[in-house]
């Protein structure tokens, strides 16, 4: 399926409009507390981003990839930052519009698909930050790449990466379901069953895709933590279904 990113784009769309925590903007309240200094942001489901990951943001030079929804970015823009946000879903960036307008700052603000070139410049940025997404696209190699030509050296690369344990299991995270990797574009079966429970197109990606593939991208691998879904069995079990990366463009 050629046209899976269409797919998961408008997939997105409609759990933002039924409510997807994703898709929720922070509030004024929590605009201001940033612009105070007081503030998290997140990769992965629960544990919030070490503060000191991200250096300086006064000025800084920030991508958000696939980070629409109005959640990270305005923090960034109340601390100072020049961003820019990329996302494949309408709903996400219309959140970061309103968000920005709301608030009173200035952000750019693209669609684009992030499985393409990234329509940027080589070294626009001195910060990329990338929640968990990868997850929507086959491919993750050629992502790290673009991230990598468009930092400057020195950039940092923050990623948020799903592990695959999540779909290996089933519904009920009881007993394991699928074989992985998860690939629903190689299995009809697969497609017929994550369309039908509107999953959207969804991949499972190994660590050597997923850390692997930033060293091999030319980044230097600086710090690593795991985190849970934030609720059910394997949450329950402190099972880590995530990780956050930190890694240095050299």
């Amino acid at each position: 399926m050629d046209n899976y990113t269409d797919l998961n784009a408008a997939t997105i769309d409609r759990w933002c409009a039924a409510g997807w925590e994703w898709g929720r903007p922070i509030g004024h309240e929590d605009f201001l507390r940033a612009k105070k200094g007081e503030w998290s942001v997140l990769l992965t489901p629960v544990k919030p981003v070490p503060k000191a990951w991200f250096g300086e943001l006064a000025g800084a030079r920030v991508l958000g990839l696939a980070a629409g929804g109005g959640q990270q970015m305005p923090i960034f823009a109340a601390l100072g930052a020049v961003c820019t946000v990329l996302d494949y879903s309408e709903a996400q960036l219309a959140a970061e519009r309103e968000t920005a307008v709301r608030e009173g700052y200035a952000i750019e603000i693209v669609r684009a698909d992030m499985t393409k070139p990234l329509p940027f410049a080589d070294g626009s940025f001195d910060l990329i930050f990338h929640p968990v997404s990868n997850c929507y696209v086959r491919e993750v190699e050629p992502i790290w790449r673009e991230c990598h030509r468009v930092l400057r050296p020195g950039g940092r690369l923050l990623a948020g990466l799903d592990n695959g344990l999540n779909f290996a299991f089933d519904e009920a995270e009881q007993e394991l379901q699928n074989r992985l990797p998860f690939d629903p574009t190689a299995d009809p079966a697969l497609m017929e069953e994550s369309l039908r429970n509107d999953w959207g197109v969804q991949f499972s990606h190994t660590i050597e895709e997923q850390i692997g593939g930033q060293l091999r991208a030319g980044f230097e691998l600086r710090d690593v933590y795991g985190d849970t879904n934030g609720s059910g069995r394997l949450h329950d079990y402190n099972v880590p279904a995530y990780y956050a990366t930190l890694a240095i463009r050299r």
